[in-house]
């Protein structure tokens, strides 16, 4: 055993550490001048021949679906899990909210961290973390290993988000490369999509940990993938600075409490957990504090200044109302539905649909991109939105998956055509003002993002619960026992169970039990409509404001070239 463990320490460790870390070590390419990286932590963009364009297009799209698919695979399976794992609804929602919480700021030491050590330790270290913490969760099945899984997956999303972005840049010719961008960004929102396509099938075999094995297995093939093929080496650069842990540890502990808090809000409800309260009070100082620190550094992790002009807080203001917006097929369309009694299987078509139609938005948002409009394919996403919503807000118990075909097609094209021309929009400011800006924007477009689609579902979750509420009050304040309609619908409704109860005043307390069910889901309906038009409401006031820019800018520009032909 001594001799043993004495060659493993002077020969076999030191042969497997140097070469993991030669594996690790960015090779040394030669690159012309216009094929060097854009900024340090970015691959180089050499030209590739046809076979290798090929192949990063399908690397991209695997670990692009990937990062997706480790949270939509539980987000649009929650009820199914919250049985499986012995769950409350509280307990349940931490799952998606724990995988925002860590993706959401995780990005501002990412891009450092590829600065400093390159683009395939980044890579190696996040997917093979996730794998682990994966599999390890397949054979430890309590809450905590769930919670610790989710917070992997969501660290491990947000870096399968930038090598997504990485990969189908480098697939396509050098002049396309925004297009690159464009695609990948818009490949992980198909994720939900796919995920409520085929996750029953996965449910039905073994229940949860059929899940957690598919996830597995797309971290694996992503892991062997990226090894196989590598991304052109980046420019490296000392990039930490002691004062950036700091910085992020007060950020990333802010972001991620509002996460829980609008993640579990609408849940356990705003005012009657003191949680919430104690979490909001640490995170506004939190916040505040990691704003301060920043605003006087030589060297600032986050451009409070630039943050802070004026274009860039129109753009996250629309941004955040875009996602909310968007909201509607996630929350309303697919609760509408289920409060109904459809299932996943009787929802099958309209997923496919909702897949095609993300795609078809992923491509046309490429093709059609235009760098010097930008701002019209994202009025457009939320225009398409206002509509098909206000469409929606028609929805009678009668309501069923076929009726909604044509508007949940819209909004899924909408949400995948504006996100691309958002980045690219905030990127090339970032871009004019130097490369440290874009730290600043990435950590700002994905707060946007992340906590907008949270608040979304928070927002619409609230008020179609107090629209419930308030229906649902009408409803049984018109209902009268002594009117002879009701006493008649009461009587039907215990009729139909007189075969099993002999006692006439069992048969009806059934028939006013189901006579409750049915104020209960029409409440429901109504209060789901209301959600729709509110909907709407905030898309048409958004698009509003996008085209008096648009005219304002205009007008601007008329007026500039107008002095510049008296001069």
């Amino acid at each position: 055993m001594a001799v043993t463990f004495h060659l493993c320490r002077a020969y076999i460790f030191p042969m497997l550490f140097a070469r993991v870390r030669n594996y690790l070590a960015e090779e040394e390419w030669t690159f012309a001048p216009h094929e060097r990286a854009a900024m340090p932590g970015s691959p180089a963009s050499p030209s590739h021949p046809l076979g290798r364009q090929l192949a990063y297009a399908g690397i991209g799209v695997l670990v692009g679906i990937t990062g997706g698919l480790g949270n939509a695979l539980i987000s649009v399976n929650l009820t199914t899990l919250q049985g499986s794992l012995g769950l409350d609804p509280g307990e349940i929602a931490w799952l998606p909210t724990a995988y925002v919480m860590t993706n959401v700021s995780i990005n501002l030491l990412m891009i450092k961290f590829r600065q400093q050590y390159g683009l395939r330790p980044f890579t190696i270290i996040f997917l093979t973390l996730y794998a682990l913490l994966t599999f390890a969760h397949l054979f430890v099945r309590d809450f905590a290993s769930a919670i610790a899984v989710r917070a992997a997956s969501g660290m491990a999303g947000a870096a399968l988000s930038s090598l997504c972005l990485y990969y189908m840049m480098q697939a396509l010719p050098a002049k396309w490369r925004l297009k690159g961008l464009v695609l990948g960004i818009g490949i992980p929102q198909c994720a939900i999509p796919l995920a409520r396509l085929f996750s029953p099938d996965l449910l039905a075999m073994s229940q949860w940990r059929a899940l957690y094995l598919f996830e597995l297995g797309l971290a694996m093939l992503s892991l062997a993938a990226v090894s196989l093929l590598r991304l052109p080496p980046t420019e490296r650069k000392p990039a930490f600075e002691p004062m950036d842990f700091v910085t992020f540890a007060l950020w990333g502990g802010s972001v991620a409490l509002f996460a829980a808090v609008l993640g579990e809000g609408r849940i356990v409800w705003w005012t009657s957990t003191p949680w919430i309260g104690w979490a909001l009070v640490a995170a506004i100082p939190m916040f505040a504090a990691a704003l301060a620190i920043e605003h006087n550094r030589a060297n600032p992790l986050l451009n409070t200044r630039w943050l802070g002009s004026a274009d860039i807080v129109r753009f996250a203001i629309v941004t955040i109302m875009a996602r909310i917006v968007l909201s509607e097929q996630t929350y309303g369309a697919v609760g509408l539905l289920t409060v109904l009694g459809q299932n996943n299987d009787q929802m099958q078509t309209l997923f496919a649909i909702i897949l095609i139609a993300s795609v078809a938005g992923v491509a046309a948002s490429a093709i059609t991109l235009n760098v010097e409009k930008l701002t019209h394919p994202i009025m457009l996403s939320i225009g398409l939105v206002a509509i098909a919503a206000y469409a929606d807000s028609y929805s009678t118990n009668l309501t069923r998956a076929p009726e909604l075909y044509l508007t949940q097609a819209v909004i899924a094209f909408s949400a995948t055509f504006f996100l691309g021309p958002a980045l690219l929009f905030g990127m090339s400011r970032a871009l004019q003002q130097g490369a440290g800006h874009v730290i600043s924007f990435i950590a700002l477009f994905g707060i946007v993002n992340s906590i907008g689609g949270l608040g979304g579902s928070a927002l619409l979750g609230t008020y179609q619960t107090i629209a419930e509420k308030a229906h649902s009050a009408a409803i049984v304040q018109s209902i009268s026992p002594t009117d002879p309609m009701v006493m008649a619908r009461i009587t039907a409704g215990g009729s139909a169970v007189g075969r099993v109860l002999g006692d006439s005043a069992l048969r009806n307390a059934q028939g006013a039990a189901l006579l409750s069910q049915t104020a209960t889901r029409e409440a429901n309906v109504l209060a789901y409509n209301d959600t729709f038009r509110l909907v709407a409401v905030l898309a048409a006031l958004t698009t509003v404001y996008l085209a008096l820019l648009l005219m304002r800018r205009s007008y601007r520009e008329r007026r500039a070239a107008r002095l510049e032909t008296v001069r």
